[in-house]
């Protein structure tokens, strides 16, 4: 492995930073429920996300009646920041201290910020769902791993965007789903899919119909599924075959229905963004093509105006 794979491809071990994971993991849900407090119902729940900054983690612009706010995870300082349109900011430590602490003093800066708020106030998607105001439990915090995290998810939301460009069909954004704490880009054939059944943990059944409501093939990259997190796929509804697909680097991991492609095989090999793309490619193409996709009217060619682009003269002025 040469040393620029080391630099761009960090390594974290899921479980040196466990304790930090699931504390970092209620922070996102209380500011992710904060976001979705105030922006309208997009389908999918894609107004709830946030997005990889070239800090952290963002919420982009959120309405507040005839005003606008955002909210970011900066993990380079390692604090929250909370800009109103009028200048005014607040931030929140991001140091060890308990959810509930951190649920408190979020709340406080808003109120500061002539910003009240009230959210749903405890997490979803999780076995054990302890109220934000009561959680004492979970209060660890390690910058150094919060900051590898951040440089996987800087990675992975490149080469996800990169993928999403083959694409002109309905396709999501590349965006971080608080919930289960993964990055996703998601493609759909145009098609509705059957009723999904629901059973995400402390998540009502009809968010998730919400959520699965159309044909889809989903990739991304999740802080789980191997030693350093993974890269996965999967489809809904799967078609007959899917399992069996050749997927490069990956593979199909029957306990969590999904292919998988651990970051340590990514990091490890030669051309690791070559490796990414093709298992990318190879999850759509098991999904597109046995479920009968439409692909000559969904894909594109993203290099289709590179010549073009090339011929173009730029200049500062």
């Amino acid at each position: 492995m040469s040393e620029s794979n080391s630099t761009v491809w960090p390594s974290l071990r899921v479980s040196d930073w466990q304790d930090t994971r699931e504390t970092l993991h209620m922070w996102l849900q209380v500011v992710g429920k904060i976001r979705m407090a105030y922006a309208p119902l997009l389908n999918h729940w894609w107004q709830v996300t946030l997005y990889v900054s070239a800090r952290g983690l963002t919420t982009s612009a959120i309405p507040y009646d005839n005003a606008v706010f955002d909210i970011e995870f900066d993990f380079v300082d390692h604090r929250l920041v909370i800009r109103a349109d009028g200048g005014s900011t607040r931030s929140v430590a991001l140091a060890p201290k308990s959810v509930a602490q951190f649920y408190d003093e979020t709340m406080r800066a808003l109120d500061e910020l002539g910003l009240s708020t009230r959210i749903q106030g405890r997490p979803n998607e999780v076995e054990v769902s302890i109220p934000f105001a009561e959680d004492t439990q979970h209060r660890s915090y390690d910058p150094d791993a919060v900051w590898l995290f951040w440089r996987q998810l800087v990675r992975a939301n490149k080469l996800l965007n990169e993928f999403r460009a083959g694409y002109v069909g309905k396709v999501s954004p590349v965006h971080f789903y608080w919930g289960a704490m993964d990055l996703a880009c998601t493609r759909f054939s145009g098609r509705p899919a059957p009723r999904h059944g629901g059973g995400a943990p402390h998540c009502a059944d009809w968010v998730m119909e919400e959520g699965y409501s159309h044909e889809l093939s989903s990739c991304g990259f999740w802080p789980g599924g191997g030693a350093e997190g993974a890269f996965y796929a999967y489809a809904y509804p799967e078609p007959a075959g899917y399992a069996d697909h050749p997927a490069g680097d990956g593979y199909y991991d029957r306990d969590l229905g999904e292919f998988v492609l651990p970051n340590e095989v990514v990091r490890k090999s030669n051309d690791p963004d070559a490796v990414v793309a093709e298992f990318l490619r190879r999850t759509y193409e098991a999904a597109s093509t046995l479920g009968d996709w439409d692909r000559d009217a969904l894909e594109c060619d993203p290099y289709r105006w590179a010549q073009r682009r090339a011929a173009t003269r730029w200049s500062r002025r």
